[in-house]
């Protein structure tokens, strides 16, 4: 009865009770979801995760009813907690992973998909009451890593302009030496209230393995650091975002293996965005790649399939109210600042950010004569590459493509 969401309900196996996930609707752009158990004819709601400042996923109730099992995304690893209908909370894995699925068996076994930054998913099974004890059951692509040498991932901390601490992780190339110079991507996650992780990520190593350092960083707005931080870009999307981006690729560049004159961009979604928003505020980088970004906010909330949402919980108010504002935080309005060279890849069934998006800022740069290609991707939506794998691969031998173009040794 609530101002909600409430959802993914679950019921407890003697079927007194329902479990569910959500939140009290504030019109904030993020708010943690919390862990929910009411009785099955939906009186006596009440929440279980009061004290624990992260969103809850993938509920599972434990076998006798006692209490409930679920994941929790805290710093970039992913691992699985209980409560007990009283809301105490238990850890039962720990460690730089990220548990991806899992179902429990009658006898406590847990079966779950599991990644390491140095292994995809594999099925790993545990027992709940003693999960020191794991086994792995498969080893999908054991046949094809054999062959190939992957790059050793560094997890870094770090200060932004406002003291703020930020989290991020630099996937270095296969073989590194320190003592060389090397290129290096900046690679931006979408959402913006999404997280990057310690899990398995193909496409940073087949980057890294083409020789590139890669850089990937929670700024602020990312979620597993709690309300606060994930909140904190509401009305300032972007802005102080991309400042923490700066501030992670300045304290990779003071590691001292890093050639300032080879940097590069790209991110999609949110992180296309704020690509966008980079070239328009920094001429640092040598090229950049935005995959699937908004652009403009007036037309973006006016076309895309969650525009109502954008405008109404995420900007000061719609365009015709405070049409300073999106001007303000859309990247085509800083067009006069364009000076690298860009590629825009963006699908042509994409109803999330609208092909349209793309191709005013594609405008913008031939506008300004700067170098730039625009690749529309047949038959895909907001994935670019979901429907069709093969337009997977070819998005990053793009990506790798277009960097390449503009290397400077």
């Amino acid at each position: 009865h609530r101002s909600g969401p409430d959802d993914n309900p679950v019921p407890s196996p003697d079927g007194n009770y329902i479990a569910y996930t959500g939140f009290d609707f504030k019109r904030w752009s993020y708010t943690v979801r919390r862990l929910y158990v009411m009785n099955s004819d939906g009186s006596n709601p009440g929440s279980l995760t009061d004290g624990l400042d992260r969103d809850v996923r993938n509920v599972l109730w434990a076998p006798d009813g006692s209490g409930l099992y679920f994941t929790v995304a805290d710093r970039g690893a992913v691992n699985l907690y209980f409560s007990d209908l009283q809301g105490n909370l238990k850890v039962i894995t720990k460690g730089v992973q990220q548990v991806r699925r899992f179902s429990i068996s009658s006898n406590n076994q847990i079966a779950a998909i599991i990644t390491t930054p140095n292994k995809p998913d594999d099925i790993y099974t545990f027992n709940a009451l003693d999960p020191g004890k794991i086994k792995r059951l498969t080893g999908v692509n054991e046949n094809l890593l054999v062959d190939y040498e992957l790059g050793q991932l560094e997890e870094i901390w770090y200060d932004s302009f406002d003291g703020r601490m930020i989290q991020g992780w630099i996937l270095k190339p296969p073989g590194f030496e320190p003592d060389k110079k090397y290129p290096l991507i900046l690679y931006i996650h979408g959402g913006p209230h999404m997280m990057y992780g310690v899990g398995f990520n193909y496409e940073f190593q087949v980057l890294a393995g083409s020789g590139y350092v890669v850089l990937y960083v929670n700024p602020r707005g990312s979620t597993g650091y709690g309300q606060e931080f994930g909140n904190i870009i509401q009305y300032h999307y972007p802005e102080d975002d991309f400042k923490d981006l700066m501030a992670g690729v300045d304290a990779v560049i003071e590691k001292g293996y890093i050639d300032e004159k080879r940097l590069y961009v790209t991110g999609g979604s949110g992180g296309g965005l704020l690509t966008a928003w980079t070239i328009g505020h920094t001429d640092r980088f040598a090229a950049a790649v935005s995959q699937k970004p908004v652009t403009n906010w007036i037309t973006e909330v006016g076309t895309a399939d969650m525009g109502y949402y954008f405008g109404s919980v995420w900007m000061d108010g719609m365009p015709w109210e405070n049409p300073e504002f999106y001007i303000n935080r859309s990247p085509v309005f800083y067009a006069e600042n364009f000076k690298t060279p860009t590629m825009i890849i963006t699908g042509e069934k994409d109803y999330r950010t609208p092909i349209a998006q793309s191709e005013e800022l594609y405008f913008a740069l031939k506008s300004q004569k700067i170098e730039s290609v625009l690749v529309r991707i047949p038959d895909e939506s907001h994935g670019l590459g979901r429907k069709h794998p093969s337009h997977q691969v070819a998005r990053i031998m793009l990506i790798l493509d277009w960097f390449s173009r503009y290397e400077k040794k």
